[in-house]
């Protein structure tokens, strides 16, 4: 009975917060509000830039939410929820992460006068739920299949897609431009899901309509050694010997100890060393091979013997480079150069040398595989370039994931605004606290059209359009100087 009665005792950390029920709601939801209307101006085609420095001294402009996300440094447990539904959809879908953000933000919003005034969070999630699933099936009715249609009306379907995603970004005065790139990029790919088969190469300088295409693998010049310039820098048909071993002249190796009992013998050792290189050099030759990658180190010597022979070579490719030539021109990285015969060389319809700013860069085209496609991308500052190079990931992943899904909806808000209408109207069907509940949750829908458009006069007939079929009342601010 003693034991009964033995008061428990919890020990917690100093300074935990123990807080909970309504207060702690109200206080995540509040919490999760202040991190949406961070993003919330960045949000459609007048959206605005976010400058943010980081304590590193790094500068980033951006209005792409998730590169947002990821640079504030939040510490509230439920606005990390944020951050993480961010990270989700720039993962899986790759555009929209702005809009999952505000979504979940205007979803919160809209259930705080339900939480305090003593709702329970679980009928409103009930409701909150059952709204999300006929909203999912709604959007599967309204979605258009671009299946069976000719190759000219899908990629026009797709540059929509593409141009619409371009449109809220830096370089939305250019979409229709970026638009067909990034859709020829992603059909060159075909069925490939690997995202690194399509390359996008940066180089300061000239403007957006400078960018280019290249149907096969593009990289910048690598380090050359003496007698690079003098190797040939066009080839048509080149064979493509592909290596991951070091083509230079070593000495013994690290902790090597060799003990000689005449110096004479010396001269042997220093032989056989070159003998070894030489012999490599010999196979890589003999194998017909034009142009040698290699993802370590080619020397001077192994450069100025190719150069003798009328070979290309350049070494301490990046990973990444060498697997998408690889991949374009259908070739196999070998880790020898013993027994090197055709089936594992690559081969193209032409490479060359050429200078695209102030870079020289190496460009493969016209590969039998055709699974690799490289964007080339210019402008001016640095920040530009790197915001360019984020908006085009998002049209990428959009076209990418039209492709492989085969159904689209219309964008710039209007499928959430077809979807709130309908739950309106299902929502008057109903009866009890879930007709509220579900009638917050389409209101909530609307945020995109709150923040993507002003009040100009080519909006007022949308609206009056809007506040006709939904039969709703619109209520905006104004300025009540205003005498217009």
């Amino acid at each position: 009975m003693s034991a009964m009665m033995q008061p428990q005792i919890i020990l917690l950390k100093e300074g935990t917060d123990t807080s909970q029920g309504k207060a702690q709601l109200v206080s995540n939801i509040n919490a999760c509000m202040a991190v949406a209307d961070v993003v919330r101006t960045t949000l459609g085609p007048r959206g605005m830039d976010k400058l943010i420095h980081d304590d590193k001294g790094n500068t980033t402009i951006s209005n792409d939410g998730a590169t947002i996300m990821k640079l504030l440094d939040i510490i509230h447990p439920a606005a990390k929820i944020l951050v993480d539904i961010a990270k989700s959809q720039d993962s899986e879908v790759g555009d929209g992460t702005t809009t999952v953000v505000l979504l979940a933000g205007e979803f919160l919003k809209e259930a705080k006068p339900f939480v305090e005034e003593g709702v329970h969070p679980q009928n409103l999630i009930r409701s909150y739920r059952t709204a999300s699933n006929m909203a999912i099936e709604k959007v599967k009715e309204l979605a258009v299949s671009i299946e069976g249609k000719s190759l000219e009306e899908k990629k026009s379907l797709l540059a929509k897609c593409a141009a619409t995603t371009l449109s809220s970004k830096l370089i939305g005065g250019e979409k229709e431009f970026f638009a067909s790139m990034v859709v020829d990029a992603v059909l060159a790919i075909g069925t490939d899901d690997r995202l690194n088969m399509i390359g996008i190469k940066k180089v300061p300088g000239g403007t957006m309509r400078d960018s280019f295409l290249v149907n096969g693998v593009a990289f910048k010049k690598t380090f050359s050694y003496a007698g690079f310039e003098q190797q040939p820098k066009k080839f048509v048909n080149p064979k493509i010997l592909l290596l991951n071993i070091e083509l230079e002249l070593k000495s013994e190796k690290e902790n090597a100890e060799i003990r000689l009992s005449d110096p004479a013998q010396y001269q042997s050792i220093v032989d056989a060393e070159w003998n070894i290189i030489y012999d490599k050099l010999d196979k890589c030759v003999k194998s017909g091979a034009k142009v040698v990658l290699s993802r370590l180190a080619i020397g001077d010597l192994a450069t100025q013997y190719f150069a003798d022979r009328d070979i290309f070579c350049a070494g301490r490719v990046s990973e990444e480079d060498l697997q998408r030539v690889a991949a374009a021109a259908g070739g196999t990285v070998q880790t020898t150069v013993n027994n090197v015969i055709d089936e594992v060389l690559g081969s193209c319809e032409i490479f060359e040398e050429k200078q695209v700013g102030n870079e020289r860069f190496n460009i493969f085209s016209g590969c039998p595989s055709g699974k690799t496609a490289t964007i080339v991308l210019r402008g001016g500052a640095d920040q530009f370039i790197e915001e360019a190079e984020r908006s085009l990931h998002d049209a990428i992943m959009i076209v990418r994931r039209a492709v492989k899904n085969s159904t689209v909806v219309p964008g710039g808000g209007a499928i959430d605004m077809e979807i709130s209408r309908f739950l309106r109207h299902h929502a008057r069907t109903i009866q009890g606290k879930s007709q509220l509940f579900i009638n917050s949750y389409a209101k909530a829908l609307e945020v995109a059209i709150r923040l993507s458009f002003c009040f100009n006069r080519e909006i007022i007939c949308f609206v009056f359009f809007v506040r006709k079929i939904c039969k709703v009342r619109l209520v905006y601010a104004r300025n009540p100087d205003d005498k217009k």
